[in-house]
């Protein structure tokens, strides 16, 4: 029971922020008259306030109860988001992002570590698949509402959104907060946190580094945010608006067709894939990002289908991620340094928020100066090292005598 709470927290939220994602820019730049600088700098302090908020947020869900750390994280965040109804002028719209991106990226390490308390191993990838799958579907419906909500020729025009979003992180929050609040399940599983273990984040960060799977994991991590998920939202929207002509509602066509995916083949994937090597299965993922660039670049030199290309491509980049979401975490998290699962998460996350808010700055700068060959050949450059450091990294996984890591399946020591 605790799990499916898990599960309907995360739709929840995801609902509230699909609310506001799609439309924010234009809110900033057109609706309020703030400009494209307002507009970009807002989503670059959201990242940045994630950047800072993860790994504290992964150490806290180690040294204190992770409940309390995810339901404080998501009511900052929906203060931030129902701030925003009042924000006036660029520098306090500028903070209320911010801070919204603190609270955010602050509860995901802490649902992480939970979603690995309430499950046993045998269950633990589909409940990570369920995570997010009811986040994607979250997000759909969000956007889906929102687009009777927003009214972008007002400044106004975004009140209801926002408040729907602040509402859903506060529901969100009220969920995990009952979830963690029912008896205990048993479990065979120990978080065992350390007293003894400095809180020092120099400290943290050469414990982590100093396991070899977990340097490959970091650049896994990177490799497959920056071959998909940072272009997600801009750059592949700009190449395909602006190299490709494709329509608007292309786009969007696009966007749904990939959650529609992951939704219909979520736990199909999880079924065929159980009892396999995560690392081998993060090659395949590298494998199908390298795929989706190909088809990508083909669109280019066909004209006459390539919104159709455009909109395949991102089908076949969420059956990747149907095998992406529910491994990452949990194999990470097996490899984490005794009593420091929390903060590995915390750390991980940071990496591909940093990776995926280099996404717009990559796009703009290539296909601004019209390198659209060089976009893409880049992005098939980072798929390829996906694949060639996943398999480095199922190496690595095979020599646990030698490395220290722990064999997959992932199977983690978690304290309750």
């Amino acid at each position: 029971m605790r799990a499916r709470l898990l599960i309907l927290s995360s739709a929840v939220a995801m609902l509230g922020w699909g609310a506001v994602l799609p439309y924010q820019y234009a809110y900033a730049a057109s609706a309020r008259g703030w400009g494209g600088l307002v507009a970009a700098a807002a989503s670059t302090l959201f990242s940045v306030g994630a950047l800072v908020a993860a790994p504290v947020g992964g150490r806290l869900a180690d040294r204190v109860d992770p409940v309390a750390v995810a339901v404080l994280a998501k009511l900052a965040a929906a203060v931030a988001m129902a701030a925003l109804v009042a924000a006036d002028a660029p520098a306090t719209f500028l903070f209320g992002m911010f801070a919204f991106g603190l609270g955010v990226t602050a509860a995901m390490p802490a649902q992480s570590v939970l979603a690995l308390r309430w499950t046993g191993d045998a269950d633990r990838r589909r409940v990570f698949a369920w995570v997010f799958t009811a986040g994607s579907l979250g997000m759909a419906i969000g956007a889906f509402v929102a687009g009777y909500l927003v009214d972008l020729d007002r400044p106004d025009g975004m009140t209801g959104a926002f408040l729907t979003a602040a509402a859903g992180f506060a529901l969100s929050g009220l969920l995990i907060a009952v979830a963690g609040h029912r008896a205990p399940a048993p479990t065979a599983y120990d978080l065992g946190d350390d007293p003894a273990r400095p809180l020092g984040g120099l400290h943290a960060l050469r414990a982590i580094w100093a396991v070899p799977a977990l340097r490959w994991t970091a650049v896994v991590t990177v490799t497959l945010a920056l071959g998909f998920y940072a272009q997600f939202e801009s750059g592949l929207p700009a190449y395909a608006l602006t190299s490709l002509d494709v329509a608007e509602r292309t786009v969007g066509l696009a966007a749904a067709v990939n959650c529609v995916v992951i939704i219909a083949l979520q736990m199909v994937v999880v079924r065929l894939t159980a009892g396999h090597s995560g690392a081998g299965l993060l090659m395949i993922v590298g494998g199908i990002w390298t795929l989706s660039w190909v088809l990508l670049s083909a669109a280019l030199f066909t004209p006459a289908v390539a919104g159709a290309v455009f909109v395949t491509s991102f089908a076949v980049f969420a059956v990747g991620e149907t095998m992406y979401a529910p491994i990452l975490n949990p194999l990470t998290a097996s490899l984490a340094p005794e009593g420091m699962v929390g903060t590995t998460l915390g750390v991980f996350t940071a990496v591909q928020t940093g990776a995926s808010a280099l996404g717009p700055l990559v796009a703009g700068v290539l296909l601004g100066a019209g390198m659209t060959g060089g976009f893409l050949g880049l992005h098939l450059l980072i798929s390829l090292g996906a694949i060639v450091a996943a398999a480095r990294l199922r190496a690595v996984i095979r020599r646990p005598a030698e490395t220290g890591a722990v064999p997959e399946p992932e199977v983690l020591t978690l304290a309750a």
